[in-house]
């Protein structure tokens, strides 16, 4: 019997560019991390020594909530004896508009998380395989390979997958420091929208998360405004990504693009360049049903994205139970105010308890995560060679998977994101401690350092100054001789010597 031969390299088969190139992000740090988690996943009694995950934004504070919900309605579900009987009809469903029920559910639940002071029309709901999905969908309908988007920086690490991987446009960052707390400015998008073009760039849209990945900040309506009219001015598309809207946890109210767009007139803002995607990943915490959203005012693209939709659809077992739940208004209003709630016990908990260990991070009022400032443990505050040799201490000894901020194209070291809704409060805990314990055995070590370079110093003046009393002593007795057979040089006894 014959066996295929398996080779690799350039005497294998030949693959796509796709499949043989490093655009996927892979291999950075973000992913890294996850990996080492992998190896050594953390168990309160199991592996209490492992790593904890903290690199990755899942919010679990209230999927008890949805469990109870799903016990009190059997009927939902075609897997009870309550909802077999729709079986049948819901295992043979595949049209890419999706459950009629599922796209007005979506729509209603999108309204109640922005505070209900904006509508969605249910038909211009597109599913897609999760946000990832999502994302890579809307580059295609509205990008050649090539094509450049413009995205603030710092920005979630696997945009360069999502964004970029397949479909060849290209992502030019929009720089934000922490001298203005990482503020995105419509002067820093028109200074990199001018570079692009000055680089011969085609420059086809802006695109951003709102709340922001990886910082938790809310950008203000004054700005959104101010960026709409923008990308209307210059007949680019804006793309916001808005799947964080229901993680605020305090601060003002958080404002969808949607809201934006109602309020300025027509001569401000051109809807077909305004694009939202959403997902229900974070806000209720179910990233393993894939519930991604293409949501356009464009009706070319709302007609593309339905055609590509195709290639990701969400399961209509999901779409049947979803839309159950997300008509449920008592369900919906109860569980946003709750998680709400829970997330903000959850980051003061959390930041307190870095505050405790002189850790600061950036004032921030939505999402899963902590923008955490350890740029005062850099061996040198000014390389990012020192921020992942930090970042593998922090790994390999304190057993913590956390972000480094190169990850998100930060330009500053010393920045880490922290996640701290993907975990029970016993295993917060557990983080917290280890934080605490690092950071004291660090400024005991960086005191001990401090105390032998004192010691090395006074030893140091000490022999300097013996040195100098000799040498003065030296000095004096050769002025003494020198002075009894040169009558020209004054005697060490002058009065004008001494003084």
């Amino acid at each position: 019997m014959g066996y295929l031969k398996k080779s690799g390299g350039v005497n294998g088969a030949i693959l796509s560019r796709i499949a043989t190139n490093d655009q996927h992000g892979e291999n950075s740090e973000y992913f890294d991390g996850w990996k080492a988690y992998d190896k050594d996943p953390f168990h309160l009694s199991r592996n209490p020594h492992g790593i904890i995950q903290m690199g990755l934004a899942e919010n679990q504070l209230c999927l008890d909530l949805i469990k109870e919900w799903i016990k009190e309605n059997p009927k939902a579900s075609i897997c009870t004896p309550e909802g077999v009987h729709q079986f049948s009809d819901i295992a043979n469903f595949q049209d890419y508009h999706g459950l009629k029920a599922f796209r007005q559910a979506i729509a209603n639940f999108m309204g109640k998380a922005r505070g209900g002071r904006v509508t969605f029309d249910p038909e211009r709901i597109v599913m897609s395989g999760g946000a990832t999905g999502a994302n890579e969908t809307i580059m295609f309908c509205l990008a050649d390979p090539g094509d450049v988007f413009l995205v603030p920086s710092p920005y979630y690490a696997a945009f360069d997958r999502d964004l970029r991987w397949r479909t060849g446009v290209e992502i030019v960052p929009v720089h934000c420091s922490s001298s203005n707390n990482f503020k995105l400015t419509v002067e820093a998008v028109e200074w990199a929208y001018k570079k692009a073009l000055e680089s011969n760039k085609n420059v086809k849209g802006l695109l951003f998360t709102n709340p922001s990945n990886p910082l938790g900040t809310i950008l203000d309506k004054d700005t959104l405004k101010n960026l709409v009219r923008f990308v209307t001015r210059n007949n680019i598309h804006l793309v916001v990504d808005e799947i964080y809207a229901a993680t605020v946890f305090a601060g003002e109210n958080f404002v969808s693009v949607a809201e934006v767009v109602k309020d300025l007139d027509g001569s401000e803002v051109n809807v077909d360049l305004i694009h939202i995607v959403y997902s229900l990943s974070k806000d209720m915490g179910l990233p393993g049903f894939r519930v991604g959203i293409v949501y356009s005012y464009n009706d070319a693209v709302v007609s593309c994205a339905r055609k590509m939709s195709s290639f990701g659809l969400v399961s209509s077992q999901t779409q049947l139970m979803l839309a159950s739940m997300l008509s449920d208004d008592s369900f919906v209003d109860n569980f946003l105010m709750e998680s709400s709630r829970r997330l903000g016990v959850r980051h003061g908990v959390f930041t307190l308890g870095l505050k405790k260990a002189g850790i600061t991070c950036l004032i921030s009022s939505a999402g899963l995560f902590v923008w955490m400032d350890l740029r005062h443990l850099l061996r040198d505050r000014n390389s990012f060679e020192s921020e992942i040799e930090l970042w593998h201490i922090i790994i390999d000894k304190v057993k913590l998977n956390v972000s480094p901020g190169s990850s998100f194209q930060c330009t500053e070291p010393g920045w880490f994101r922290v996640c701290f809704a993907n975990m029970d409060d016993d295993t917060l805990h557990v983080a917290l401690r280890r934080i605490q314990d690092f950071v004291s055995k660090n400024n005991h070590k960086t005191a001990e350092k401090a105390s032998d370079n004192d010691q090395i110093i006074q030893n140091n003046n000490a022999k300097k100054q013996k040195w100098k009393q000799s040498n003065l002593r030296l000095s004096f007795r050769r002025l003494y001789e020198d002075g009894l057979s040169s009558p020209g040089i004054m005697s060490p006894h002058s009065p004008l010597l001494r003084t």
